[in-house]
């Protein structure tokens, strides 16, 4: 199983890459499967240099503030216009309301459904499978119903925070897992308030305390210098603290 940052500027996409989305893929059975996780907005257009996005297998929202999921309607557009149509609809796992969200979206005289795209509810702690990966949702800490996402392939652990602050579902999302992609919007001291997103050392330390192997810091909004946040998580990480970045790939398990 392999991670690609598509996106990783927090809260908005900044001037080196797109707003949220990540690509994870495996191969078995004769053919690569394709998970997509988050797909905020000018994601769509980097996600091309790495794959046909008609060709995903599912897309997941951790949530649905913009910045996770807007480009969700121009990935309508392209499956039912683009030079090669979908011809099956493409199931979306998200929190509840996320059609009628999308639709407002789409619509400017009033909704407009995401046709061709099925959306399917998040239930926390409740696992389903998209092909070889089985991804379970845990309810997460932020102002709008939230999940982290835990993506299990190949004997392999991917955790990836969304938008969160320190709270109880971090621990099973994280639990053993071999690359935790948190979030780390915040900086100690700069921003004091609390609910909404990890702080770089709070990310550490929930990674560190849930036993993972690796930890990836993301959604950084482009005001933040990602020396800083790197340098506070490994005030509490014991090993390399990784920073995302735009159309890297990265093995999830050991190399």
């Amino acid at each position: 199983m392999d991670l690609t940052i598509v996106g990783c500027t927090g809260s908005l996409p900044g001037p080196a890459s797109p707003a949220s989305c990540y690509l994870v893929r495996t191969r078995t059975e004769g053919r690569t499967w394709q998970l997509l996780l988050d797909l905020g907005p000018g994601a769509l257009g980097a996600l091309q240099r790495h794959t046909d996005p008609v060709r995903l297998d599912a897309v997941v929202l951790s949530h649905l503030h913009p910045d996770h999921c807007l480009d969700l309607t121009g990935l309508r557009v392209l499956r039912a216009y683009g030079p090669s149509p979908a011809d099956e609809e493409l199931t979306v796992h998200a929190p509840a309301g996320a059609a009628e969200r999308m639709a407002r979206a789409y619509g400017v005289a009033g909704p407009e459904p995401l046709k061709g795209m099925t959306f399917v509810d998040l239930v926390d702690g409740r696992p389903f499978p998209v092909g070889p990966f089985t991804v379970t949702p845990y309810a997460v800490l932020h102002p709008v119903p939230a999940y982290g996402l835990r993506v299990e392939a190949d004997g392999q652990v991917l955790a990836y925070t969304g938008d969160t602050d320190t709270c109880p579902g971090l621990s099973p999302l994280m639990a053993d897992a071999d690359l935790v992609l948190s979030e780390a919007s915040y900086l100690e001291g700069r921003d004091t308030g609390r609910g909404v997103h990890l702080t770089a050392r709070r990310a550490a330390q929930a990674a560190r305390d849930a036993g993972a192997r690796r930890l990836v810091l993301t959604h950084l909004p482009p005001w933040t210098d990602p020396q800083e946040a790197r340098a506070e998580a490994a005030q509490v990480w014991p090993g390399e603290v990784e920073l995302a970045v735009p159309d890297a790939t990265l093995p999830v398990g050991p190399t």
